[in-house]
């Protein structure tokens, strides 16, 4: 799951953040699950982690514009729905990112390209520097930063922030971006980046 302080995953354990627009309607308590049972033990979190190393997932890193930007690796990325055309992605709370991520009214959703493995690292590495050389970068919409060399980027609109266990599930309608950077997503699965085999 985790590879790094900042590796996005799955939000699956908490702090509040209210959603900007209304409250969430039927969010489960940290302490309970879906059906009501007690809270998941460690040993299913063990579990839970061992069977998501087998999930080849790919890899995106999210951005925002806070006093400074911020930005970090995510392989929870998920396309929500067409109408509207919704995202979403689990943030740690104890991220570097988070208090950036809480406040912005927009972010930036870049998939890496299988030549990006190291940029991928430096934003998944905590105390990284991540904007400066080599990264490469500019002020795109909305003032959100947006990545170089990249297969593709979004800029949306955060429209709800949703409790979940020690990370927060951010849903954002798409504004804009460009889906023409071309190349080969790259992947992350048992626990490190990886390309796709022909």
């Amino acid at each position: 799951m985790t590879a790094t302080t900042d590796l996005g995953t799955s939000p699956l354990t908490s702090a509040l953040a209210a959603p900007r627009s209304g409250s969430a309607v039927g969010l489960v308590s940290p302490q309970q699950s879906p059906a009501g049972l007690p809270a998941a033990s460690p040993d299913t979190g063990d579990l839970l982690k061992s069977v998501f190393r087998q999930h080849a997932a790919g890899v995106a890193v999210i951005t925002a514009q806070g006093e400074r930007p911020v930005g970090f690796t995510a392989t929870s990325l998920t396309s929500v729905a067409a109408d509207p055309p919704l995202v979403s992605f689990g943030v740690g709370t104890a991220s570097s990112s988070w208090p950036a991520v809480a406040e912005a009214e927009y972010v930036g959703v870049h998939i890496l390209g299988e030549h990006q493995q190291e940029l991928a690292a430096t934003f998944a590495r905590s105390g990284a520097d991540r904007f400066a050389p080599p990264t490469r970068w500019r002020p795109g919409p909305e003032g959100v930063p947006v990545l170089d060399g990249v297969v593709a980027w979004l800029v949306a609109r955060v429209v709800a922030r949703v409790p979940a266990g020690d990370h927060r599930l951010v849903i954002a309608e798409v504004a804009t971006g460009d889906p023409a950077g071309g190349g080969r997503p790259l992947l992350y699965h048992q626990g490190r980046f990886t390309a796709l085999r022909d």
